[in-house]
């Protein structure tokens, strides 16, 4: 397993807790609304026009009907390991006025295999710029997923 982050949590010079705090709020959101199922409220954390490098798909992806069209080619349940828990961690938040640039780990844990046992956790490295809008709220801008270490493996596989 990739060992983890070694740079501290937290904020560096330039952005006060409580836009650190208001910055990861929108990443701890909008991954409780992926467990939940919920895309309307994944899509309230992102600006319409946003960028996705996805770390499932080759190309970027450029605002809503770009995210929308691989969405649904996403497999539906039933195929492939079950996500258990996501996990984002690890953040380093830059504030720059009403651009924020953030960089995160993200842990995503899978429900042990009945044939195969127990699942390796996927570990991504993430950066996301976010810009404050007028109506003081954070959203994501553009989000850049980097796998380390993919997951839903048996653990003896890797």
């Amino acid at each position: 397993m990739p060992v983890s982050p070694s740079s501290p949590a937290g904020a560096r010079p330039g952005a006060v807790p409580e836009t650190a705090a208001a910055v990861w709020r929108v990443i701890t959101t909008m991954y409780e609304a992926y467990s939940a199922g919920d895309r309307a409220r994944i899509d309230a954390c992102l600006d319409p026009e946003a960028t996705v490098w996805d770390s499932g798909t080759a190309g970027l992806l450029f605002g809503k009907p770009d995210l929308d069209r691989v969405r649904e080619g996403r497999p539906t349940g039933g195929v492939g390991p079950v996500e258990i828990r996501l996990e984002p961690y690890g953040q380093v938040v830059d504030v720059f006025g009403d651009i924020a640039v953030l960089r995160f780990w993200l842990r995503v844990d899978f429900a042990p295999d009945p044939s195969a046992g127990e699942l390796c956790p996927e570990l991504v490295r993430n950066t996301a710029v976010l810009r404050q809008g007028v109506d003081a709220g954070w959203r994501i801008v553009h989000l850049h997923e980097d796998v380390q270490q993919p997951g839903g493996l048996p653990l003896g596989d890797h």
